[in-house]
């Protein structure tokens, strides 16, 4: 039976109908507790999700979908590392990559959790030294600049991490991080580095990700030009990939290459020695805690019921705005900027996990929405930018607030004001403003009838626009840790509702076997004619143009 024929879907639609032109306003008129009852904590990040279109019904008909759908069977699945990415044969096992080191998990009856303690324990060996001064350069120098050079998931989870935990840097440690082709981004990054004192990561699993292998192959050009000898590099490169290989054939000593699997997905794999920069930047000892963080995330996630599993209940909140209220669009809105990347990087996960257009026997999904477009920005600056349309515009758009409570940098009022925003952003989003109340203020003003009467259409504000609010004590290694496995599991639990492979990303490919053919028509001034007239015109015109 396809999903919309469920009669648990059936129930939601109705339900939908029921309560679709119910003003939140209203439900928290009559209802002195739900702020209460619509909240949930799990440790350090507190939950607020009381500011949504939804009833004690509502959450009972999306459980009971979630139930018809099988997500715990699906969860379990998962973390005894069956296969779930069928399309390429591999289990998906992230989790196990933050899991107690005496936990076995299998894969294909073999645990894998000795290998990934070793692949610890060896980086920590390897950051210890690098924090601590005894791994030096070519000349003898400390580190002082580590380059990631990546892309994807190898970019993007890093770096945002490592953004988000800067209170926590080691004060002599600068990072950077080159992902885009575009030669400005490796060429902007290298000109304020010395060589001597600079450690690249390279992290491409198979090596030969053309991206970044170019961005790398330019870091050596330049390492090798300024200190003057190729036997440079492998005191100043080191790599995150499984192709020890090619690894050794770009210069690098596979002593200092760091493994990870193939069922660990890029997008997923901060946790593994993707993360490499993050704990030479943070410390051992506070990586251990972002992975214990997502841990606990994960144990919550396996015990809690799934009407107080905080991974559940956003799945499922995401899954009646996009398939029954057709909201299309979800904002991650931060506001704490340690967190300016956030939105980024949860843009990548959800997007190239659930962006899926069949389901997992392939057929061409129809009759409902599979994953929303994620974007966003930190507060205050997105107040200034497109709140105008999360308040009034034609669109309603879901978001997540989020903040901490306890702020890292104590100035002034600062951090009172900044949470003075973020409590009224959500107020104000979910009551909106009257007709009656808008002439009532613009009255009060004494302004002239006919300006008040001008003035009252563009001053109302409908509301009734849901949000979450997530209230963290403070952004640490810990709750760091929680929150981004929180998210990974509700991308999780939204694939299974709608019957798509969360762990594929063949969208990615098709783009990247094109540019691979176009490549080499570039090299000469011979006009171009093997594709549609709108590429081979702008080809030739390119061509015309260097």
């Amino acid at each position: 039976m396809s999903l919309t024929n469920t009669q648990e879907w059936q129930a939601l639609k109705l339900h939908h109908q029921a309560i679709c032109n119910i003003h939140m306003k209203d439900m928290f008129a009559s209802d002195s507790e739900r702020g209460r009852k619509f909240s949930l904590r799990v440790g350090p990040i507190f939950l607020d999700y009381s500011k949504n279109r939804i009833t004690d019904e509502t959450i009972k008909l999306l459980m009971a979908l979630a139930n018809k759908c099988e997500v715990k069977r699906e969860r379990d699945r998962m973390f005894k590392g069956e296969t779930l990415n069928f399309t390429e044969g591999r289990s998906v096992l992230h989790v196990a990559l933050r899991n107690h080191f005496d936990c076995p998990i299998k894969v294909n009856g073999k645990d894998v959790m000795p290998n990934v303690k070793a692949v610890v324990e060896k980086m920590y060996y390897f950051v210890e030294r690098v924090r601590s001064g005894i791994w030096q350069g070519y000349t003898g120098k400390k580190v002082t600049d580590i380059v990631n050079i990546g892309i994807g998931g190898s970019d993007l989870g890093p770096m945002m991490v490592t953004e988000a935990l800067s209170p926590y840097w080691h004060p002599d440690i600068q990072p950077h991080f080159v992902s885009n082709v575009d030669g400005t981004h490796i060429a902007e990054t290298l000109k304020h580095l010395d060589a001597q004192t600079t450690l690249f990561i390279i992290a491409s699993k198979t090596f030969t990700t053309q991206e970044t292998l170019t961005n790398a192959h330019s870091a050596r050009a330049w390492l090798c030009e300024k200190l003057g000898s190729e036997n440079a590099v492998a005191k100043h490169f080191v790599a995150v990939s499984t192709a020890a290989q090619e690894v050794a054939k770009f210069g690098i000593d596979t002593a200092n290459m760091f493994e990870f699997w193939d069922w660990v997905g890029g997008r997923y794999s901060l946790w593994s020695a993707i993360g490499l920069p993050i704990a030479c930047m943070i410390g051992t000892e506070n990586f251990s805690k972002l992975l214990a963080g997502a841990n606990a995330m994960d144990e919550h996630f396996c015990n809690a019921t799934l009407d107080k599993n905080m991974p559940v209940l956003l799945a499922m909140l995401g899954v009646w705005y996009n398939n029954f209220f057709n909201f299309t669009s979800h904002a991650v809105l931060p506001y704490d900027q340690y967190l300016h990347r956030l939105p980024a990087y949860l843009q990548q996960v959800d997007m190239e996990s659930n962006g899926k257009r069949v389901d997992r026997s392939g057929a061409e999904i129809k009759d409902y929405a599979t994953g929303p477009i994620i974007w966003g920005e930190p507060g205050t600056n997105g107040q200034h930018a497109f709140y105008q349309l999360l308040h009034q515009g034609t669109q309603l758009i879901p978001a997540d607030f989020i903040a901490p409570a306890k702020t890292h940098n104590h100035i002034g009022d600062h951090h009172p004001i900044l949470l003075a925003n973020f409590f009224a952003q959500t107020e104000a989003l979910m009551c909106g403003k009257t007709e009656d109340e808008v002439r009532c203020e613009l009255e009060a003003a004494n302004l002239p009838k006919d300006k008040v009467e001008l003035l009252i259409p563009h001053k109302i504000f409908p509301g009734n626009r849901p949000t979450n609010s997530f209230l963290i004590d403070e952004i640490s290694p810990e709750s760091l840790g929680m929150l981004l496995a929180m998210y990974e599991h509700k991308i999780f639990v939204q694939g299974i509702v709608w019957n798509v492979n969360s762990y594929d990303q063949w969208g990615v490919e098709l783009g990247k076997q094109l540019a691979k053919r176009i490549l080499p028509e570039l090299k000469d001034k011979q006009s171009i004619s093997t594709h549609d007239s709108s590429t081979n015109q702008l080809i030739n015109e390119y061509k015309s143009s260097v």
